[in-house]
């Protein structure tokens, strides 16, 4: 019994902490010899009592910004564009805590029984930080800044089958499609479909950074800090903090210093190397969340030596994902497999057989190309992602025995995304989760996208692509998702080590719901409206 009080004892802790779920808790409480009925009532009472309070100013150290930003919808690249528009604009749908589809500024969407017609129904009550209502005249204009010959979104290529968006009164729009799409209300949380005011001729003021998000911006300049205080107009649940402040933190080091010394509330990347240190903490909590981010490392098919599919799978064989994930993940990851869609995410094909690091083989395949003692570059930056420098500076040692010599270019942090990414031929890309395979597909894989960082093009991909959008036969589906995948890991020209865990950190004072959101960082990129201080 002594033993079982003892047990008690360190789960209401641990729950009062938000280190353990509520289905966690129950099932350890009663296997201790508790009755289901006193292990709730022990959670409601002791371990779950944290009802969200008002008031605050939340203080977030991010990563990955650069003084280059913008907050033109349609040029969202970096992790800071991506969080500062999650706070102060809205989206048609958004992806709930529990990674279920949920509303924000729609209240209700219908298809045709062919998925060819959407209707999408506005909050009437939601409203701009200006105090203008939002309307159906600013979501098609916001959607319409994505497409055109005239349009340069990276969201372009997402919306391509759309021919044309009407208004059905003030609060219902109307979205037409060339051909079915059963994703259309998971396209619509793209981060890059953030709803803007609409102008009088129809293109939007994304340049006043007005938005109708749980938060207004009061002052900002990127890749430097953004202050936001709470919009009591907004039309969802919370947000609890009166105050955000988001501050840029490029450096891991500085990032989480600053979560130590109390400067910042939370930070959105935890360096991997000091994770276990930093839990021990008891002033600090770590949330280490599954997700279907990936790190990708594309070459580009149009440029020797990666013009040749058999160079291109000679370095997927040269590169140990295990190893990667125990030294430089920490076990923070699931194991890449050469096609960017992971085991938590619908569709996955489990039957296609993992590809596995031999040197061997990779010299088999380079000599068939004639590039034997191949010398390549790959560019990185210490800001995409823990670990990033050193996970490309130990590729660079496994592929020695292959009798490559990859040369590690260390990029700086500030502009890589808009001066290495896309540009040059081989580098480290770190990729936040999208809802769907369609979604990611679309983006970075399709032979037209905008984001197609391989430059990879493949007939027989684009023709699935297009086939399973349109497809309601789940079982169909998954087999035009799995064959797919199949052509991106044999002729694709991105090598995918890992799909990362998200692992952020906060005091723990700031507490948050049962579940967190594994679209992005900090409970889908949302923690500024979802959290709360617990005093």
């Amino acid at each position: 019994m002594k033993h079982s009080n003892s047990l008690m004892e360190t789960l209401a802790r641990e729950a009062r902490l938000g280190r353990i779920s509520r289905r966690s808790f129950l099932s350890t409480a009663t296997a201790a010899g508790l009755t289901a009925s006193a292990a709730t009532t022990l959670w409601s009472s002791e371990a779950h009592a944290q009802t969200p309070k008002r008031g605050g100013t939340f203080r977030w150290g991010i990563h990955d910004g650069n003084t280059s930003d913008t907050h033109d919808p349609g040029k969202y690249l970096s992790r800071q564009q991506i969080y500062v528009a999650h706070q102060h604009r809205s989206y048609l749908t958004l992806i709930e805590p529990d990674n279920s589809l949920g509303p924000d500024l729609a209240t209700d969407w219908q298809a045709t029984p062919d998925a060819a017609q959407w209707t999408f129904k506005l909050n009437e009550n939601a409203s701009f930080h200006s105090g203008k209502p939002v309307t159906s005249k600013d979501v098609i204009a916001s959607l319409n800044h994505h497409r055109g010959e005239d349009s340069t979104s990276a969201a372009k290529s997402l919306l391509t089958d759309v021919e044309d968006i009407t208004a059905d009164g003030d609060h219902a729009v109307v979205i037409s499609l060339s051909r079915g799409n059963a994703d259309l209300p998971w396209l619509m949380t793209d981060y890059h479909l953030a709803i803007c005011p609409a102008n009088d001729d129809g293109t939007i003021d994304w340049q006043s950074g007005d938005g109708s998000g749980p938060f207004r911006i009061d002052d900002g300049e990127f890749g430097v800090q953004f202050s936001l205080s709470r919009h009591d107009g907004w039309h969802l649940e919370g947000p609890y903090f009166d105050k955000v402040e988001i501050v840029l933190l490029n450096d891991p080091n500085a990032r989480q210093a600053a979560l130590v010394s109390g400067d910042v509330d939370a930070v959105s990347l935890v360096e991997l190397k000091t994770l276990s240190l930093l839990e021990r903490r008891p002033d600090i909590l770590v949330d280490n969340v599954p997700s279907g981010a990936a790190i990708t490392m594309p070459m580009h098919c149009d440029t020797a030596p990666f013009d040749d599919v058999n160079v291109r799978n000679a370095l997927k064989l040269a590169i140990d994902r295990e190893e990667i994930i125990e030294k430089i993940s920490f076990g923070a990851a699931t194991i890449g497999n050469d096609f960017h869609l992971a085991p938590v995410q619908p569709y996955w094909p489990e039957e296609i057989e993992q590809r596995q690091y031999d040197p061997d083989q990779a010299k088999s395949l380079l000599k068939k190309a004639g590039h034997e003692n191949l010398e390549v570059n790959v560019s990185t930056a210490d800001s995409l992602f823990s670990g990033a420098v050193d996970m490309c500076v130990l590729f660079a040692e496994q592929a020695k025995k292959a009798g490559i010599k990859v040369n590690v270019i260390r990029e700086p942090n500030d502009g890589y995304y808009s001066e290495v990414w896309l540009k040059k031929p081989f580098c480290a890309v770190s990729w936040g989760a999208r809802p769907t395979p369609d979604v990611m597909f679309s983006l970075a894989y399709k032979d037209d996208a905008a984001w197609n960082e391989s430059r990879w093009q493949n007939k027989r991909f684009n023709e699935l692509l297009l086939q399973a959008k349109a497809e309601l036969d789940d079982a169909k589906r998954g087999e035009m998702y799995q064959e797919m995948c199949g052509l991106m890991r044999d002729d694709g020209g991105t090598i995918l080590p890992f799909f990362n865990n998200f692992v952020y950190a906060r005091n723990s004072r700031v507490k948050h719901g049962e579940n967190l959101a594994a679209s992005w960082e900090c409970d889908g990129a949302r923690a500024p409206s979802r959290w709360w201080f617990s005093d």
